[in-house]
């Protein structure tokens, strides 16, 4: 295991480890993206399967956003797939339908035929990670992977779905399947962070962009103790680690488990990210105290004008102290889900500057 660098001024850091920070952090999800000139020219180029395996194109794709941003985090450019593809599992990124799969898992038989995932496999995103931690200064990087239940989800469906009908099928119809299959993907993800944490990136976020799609109940009986392992495994690392979703204002206060784990805590920074549908105070009394939020403005009203963007930074960053006021550890400001791409990236830059104003 690495040791791990030192970063004492990181606004990030700090506020998340309940710190008081100089200044309220900022960074987005999909900050290194579609709403870039600079990505789109290179991704021209390149398939995004083949960029996300390119230790080359991926430290330059996630410097874009903190050079031209001057955001608070790098987050590591990748997909939540790429670590199912370097498993073994035939599938594709389509562009504007997403990930696709060749062979749903649908059976017992086709989740034993899933193979661990070999490290040699995901090599060029350890080289990236270790090219990015030089070349980022003070700037702390995010590594992340998908949640198990949201890898299940696509590996069920075979792709995106509105209704997650295969999905929850097996997970209420054939309970062994679906724990299985659980199983092997928590695995999956914890081999994928672990080789980013050995390489060293600074923090961890898990992703589990589709468990909004289901009750607390099922929620609890299905997937927290799947992702509740993931984290687990992740602690003796040291690293803050961030648990996040969409949809999932009922689930917040089980999702903070997740990261804290069942013994009350692991002794690193937890922190929840909470979309736009939620208060960030609201979320502070639903999250295990001590917990940090990450959030929440709404990726809609960075193609809204600048006055309407001010507006809203101001009130998400106002809803961010009263939420601290509340328990919670700290606030990171981010947007409730990705950057889209017809965003100005000149709106975004104006919003990270007012953001370390306030």
């Amino acid at each position: 295991m690495n040791t791990r660098r030192e970063l004492p001024e990181s606004p990030y850091l700090a506020a998340v480890a309940g710190r008081e920070p100089p200044r309220v952090p900022v960074w987005m999800m999909r900050q290194a993206g579609r709403s870039l000139p600079e990505y789109r020219a290179l991704r021209a180029k390149n398939t995004m399967m083949q960029a996300c395996f390119d230790a080359d194109l991926i430290t330059e794709i996630t410097l874009q956003p903190v050079r031209r941003h001057g955001v608070d985090a790098a987050i590591l450019f990748s997909d939540i797939v790429v670590p199912l593809r370097a498993a073994g599992i035939g599938l594709d990124i389509v562009p504007d339908v997403g990930p696709v799969i060749e062979h749903p898992i649908r059976s017992l038989e086709d989740v034993r035929a899933i193979a661990p995932l070999d490290p040699q496999q995901v090599a060029p995103v350890a080289t990236a990670v270790a090219q990015l931690v030089g070349e980022l200064g003070d700037v702390p990087l995010i590594g992340f992977a998908g949640a198990p239940f949201t890898l299940a989800s696509y590996l069920v469906e075979g792709g995106p779905s509105r209704n997650h009908e295969h999905t929850k099928a097996m997970m209420l119809g054939e309970t062994d399947t679906w724990h299985a299959l659980m199983t092997a993907l928590t695995d999956v993800t914890i081999g994928f962070l672990r080789t980013q944490l050995e390489a060293g990136v600074d923090a961890i976020q898990v992703f589990d962009s589709w468990a909004g799609t289901l009750s607390l109940a099922d929620y609890r009986a299905y997937v927290l103790p799947h992702s509740t392992r993931v984290f687990a495994a992740l602690s003796q690392f040291g690293v803050p680690m961030t648990h996040f979703g969409v949809g999932t204002a009922e689930l917040l206060g089980a999702m903070s488990e997740a990261v804290h784990g069942d013994g009350g805590g692991h002794g690193v920074p937890a922190v929840v990210g909470v979309d736009w549908r939620t208060s960030l105070t609201d979320a502070a009394s639903r999250v295990r105290r001590g917990t940090a939020l990450q959030g929440n403005l709404d990726p809609v009203v960075l193609l809204a004008g600048w006055p309407v963007v001010q507006r809203a930074v101001r009130a998400v960053v106002e809803d961010g102290r009263r939420a601290i006021d509340a328990g919670a550890a700290g606030h990171v400001f981010n947007l409730g889900h990705g950057v889209l791409p017809a965003t100005d990236p000149e709106i975004i830059t104006d919003m990270v500057a007012l953001v370390h104003e306030l």
